[in-house]
């Protein structure tokens, strides 16, 4: 038996806070329906999909348990422990893991208190999270912000806040005691097949229940930024298209003939007939798949934008199979070389402080031949000709669509 559960399988400790949900809020007891309940060691937790209560929730009055169970409900029904370790993934190094913790506290927090949740004090709040950055008070948070946005906000790097904003939120969370309450997981099958989707439609189910009895935070998920993103991420849908671009397509070969053709000679020679005119059959190309991934190192490309463009590159040459030509550019090509290795990436050295222009780059990868060219970039610059080769911008930003290519707009 493990460590993490009682010999149920199912929690002793939140079985009266269960059993009162559906009380007080008939929309986080149909979420409940679908999230593990067990007692567990430690402080009470969120991982994945399951939710581990410690020995602190039961020294809670029952209105707080209530509260605490539908917090850490949300957190698994919002997917927040695998957008934690998907965010950790995107930023890499730099990633705090307690900060965005925060930020996902302060959103659900905000939603049970609008919801009239007893949840136990000090507690953080997005409403009062939100005011510490500069600029960025007033508002309807739960409608203005979702999770990713407020971290990347609170760490500076959308552009949204800067290190004082980082300091103010580290400072905000000591004084109210916060601790982290949520493990990041990474997506199993059934995640990776939809899960987003899934939860996404369960949520608006519960929240029509919840608006269409009066209680709890049905009326507060009304326009909710931070429900899961049923969208395919930019990363799946670019290893699709990655996918099509290179897979081996039997072409027509004169040096093999189609077994149709075999048959019939063999039945030509033994009828001692005229023999079928010669039909070529199909053969694989042998030749390995080339493909271009081109890095924008402008100055207008963010230290945050460049890692993640670095990670995406790296992880095209481990899974797709093909020989894989990084190239750095700004107003021209300055780094062009066969990317295989992480350390080999992390070796390189990008020039930072140029203007763009996407002429140059067309022209260095025709160059090379390649299957396709994959342009990570902000799509700030000078488009020129479009070539013979398939191209895909994985863009930042909310620039005009390019005017040939297919794009895929970059979350960041």
């Amino acid at each position: 038996m493990s460590p993490e559960t009682n010999g149920s399988g199912h929690s002793r400790r939140a079985r009266a806070a269960l059993q009162r949900m559906p009380e007080v809020d008939p929309a986080i007891a149909a979420l409940s329906l679908w999230c593990g309940h067990r007692d567990g060691e430690g402080p009470t937790r969120t991982a994945g999909d399951v939710i581990l209560y410690g020995a602190d929730f039961e020294t809670l009055p029952l209105a707080e348990q209530t509260g605490v169970l539908a917090h850490h409900v949300l957190h698994v029904a919002l997917r927040h422990s695998l957008r934690l370790h998907e965010m950790e993934v995107r930023v890499g190094d730099e990633f705090d893991a307690r900060l965005y913790n925060l930020a996902a506290d302060a959103i659900v927090n905000e939603a049970l208190v609008s919801g009239g949740h007893a949840i136990p004090r000090p507690a953080v709040l997005a409403g009062e999270l939100v005011r510490e950055l500069k600029g960025k008070g007033g508002g309807a948070v739960l409608v203005d912000w979702d999770t990713d946005r407020l971290y990347l906000a609170l760490t500076g790097r959308s552009g949204a806040g800067d290190e004082a904003g980082r300091k103010a939120a580290q400072a905000y969370a000591a004084a109210r005691d916060f601790e982290t309450d949520m493990e990041a997981a990474e997506a199993a099958g059934e995640e990776r097949d939809g899960g987003a989707e899934v939860w996404a439609q369960r949520l608006t189910q519960a929240a029509d229940a919840g608006r269409a009895a009066g209680l709890g935070i049905g009326t507060a998920m009304a326009g909710f930024a931070d429900l899961p993103d049923a969208r395919v991420p930019w990363e799946r849908r670019l290893r699709g298209l990655l996918n099509r671009a290179v897979s081996e397509i039997p072409r027509r070969s004169w040096k093999r003939p189609a077994n149709r053709w075999v048959a019939r000679e063999a039945m030509a020679v033994a009828a001692g007939g005229a023999g079928p005119v010669f039909e070529p059959g199909f053969a694989r190309d042998r030749m390995r798949p080339r493909v271009a991934v081109a890095i924008d190192t402008s100055s207008s490309i963010t230290g945050t934008q460049l890692s993640l463009f670095g990670a995406e590159a790296l992880a095209i040459a481990r899974r797709s199979g093909a020989e894989v030509r990084l190239l750095a550019f700004d107003e021209d090509v300055h780094l062009s070389v066969r990317l295989e290795t992480a350390s080999q990436l992390e070796a390189l050295t990008f020039r930072r402080d140029g203007g763009t222009s996407f002429i140059p780059l067309v022209e260095t990868a025709a160059s090379l031949a390649p299957s396709i060219l994959v342009v990570l970039t902000d799509l700030d610059a000078a488009f020129g000709e479009p070539p013979d080769f398939p191209v895909i911008w994985a863009a930042t930003g909310a620039a005009p669509p390019p005017p040939f290519g297919t794009l895929l707009r970059v979350d960041l």
